[in-house]
């Protein structure tokens, strides 16, 4: 049974509900394109029931922070960031206290790449309120310095932790060294030379751009930038960046790793994705050519049609 018979499948039984656009590319040719329908949300605000098409943008929430990182490769090329080498806190002189105590010392620019901090950080409660750290980042007065005075915790580089703060610290590096807003940049570097023409990305309430959730793209646009990761770069992001930054770093699972902000299947079938709340997905399959786009609206839900459908797309179930 092909793809398109699983994945019709799974939708007329009711497989995959909270589904709004499916983008299924392999060996660069577009091999299924989906839409749905449904209520929808841009954050926390309610956007009603939206019909989607292949021109409707959409919440990809932390599948930012992919996106953040093949920012930030583009940006070290240019010699406008700090290598992942070196020391966080020197990168932020405006924090003098913070970067006088030792115990924050060693934090180096990879370990917010890796999300292995070594500061206390906590998203396990809903993305609704302040007891959420992301949450709490963003309402606090200066979401930079909130980042890097929570406590420490464990020396930095030995424990992932779930973190929208690093992409957070990533975003102003990367901001402040090309010297122009995050969506600015996108624009030039990334998404107009990828092909994506259809963007925004959502700000807090300084006006600086969110970068561990704040980016809306269409299905189309997520698996444009999947391709360009399957491609090394595409010519855009540095090859040696795109290695990089999908190698397996931290282990977070059985068969899963952690990179620079992007997620690594180690096990028998090898994969590297970006994963957003709601069922955001690029997943992407290197040896089978295989990149598929998803956007849905299970936000803060335990099960996700997402899930249900690449597993039907990858052959893992059978429908109908």
């Amino acid at each position: 049974m092909g793809i398109a018979a699983r994945i019709d499948g799974l939708l007329s039984d009711g497989g995959a509900p909270g589904l709004h656009g499916l983008v299924v590319l392999r060996s660069g040719r577009v091999e299924l394109e989906r839409y749905g329908a449904g209520e929808d949300f841009r954050l926390n605000r309610s956007l009603g029931h939206v019909v989607f098409d292949a021109d409707t943008l959409h919440d990809v929430r932390s599948v930012t922070k992919s996106v953040v990182a093949l920012l930030y490769g583009i940006a070290l090329a240019e010699g406008a960031v700090p290598a992942p080498r070196e020391r966080l806190l020197p990168c932020f002189p405006e924090y003098p206290d913070l970067a006088a105590d030792p115990a924050r010392a060693e934090i180096m620019v990879e370990h917010a790449l890796t999300m292995t901090l070594g500061l206390a950080w906590d998203e396990t409660a809903p993305y609704t309120s302040t007891e959420n750290s992301e949450i709490a980042m963003e309402t606090a007065p200066d979401r930079h310095r909130y980042v890097l005075e929570r406590p420490v915790v464990t020396e930095p580089g030995l424990r992932w932790v779930y973190c929208g703060g690093a992409a957070a610290l990533l975003g102003r590096l990367i901001a402040k060294g090309v010297g122009r807003p995050l969506a600015e940049y996108a624009r030039e570097r990334l998404f107009g030379p990828a092909g994506i023409s259809a963007f925004e990305w959502t700000t807090g309430d300084d006006g600086v751009e969110m970068a561990a959730a704040g980016l809306r793209l269409t299905p189309r646009g997520l698996a444009a930038l999947g391709t360009l990761v399957l491609d090394g770069g595409g010519g855009i992001v540095p090859r040696e960046w795109v290695a990089e930054m999908t190698r397996p770093r931290v282990r977070i699972g059985d068969d899963t790793s952690y990179g620079y902000q992007w997620y690594i299947g180690d096990g028998p079938r090898r994969w590297i994705a970006a994963h957003g709340n709601g069922g955001q997905r690029i997943y992407l399959e290197p040896e089978r050519e295989l990149v598929v786009a998803v956007t849905a609206g299970e936000y803060n839900a335990a099960q996700h049609s997402a899930e249900a459908a690449l597993r039907a797309v990858t052959g893992e179930v059978t429908t109908g």
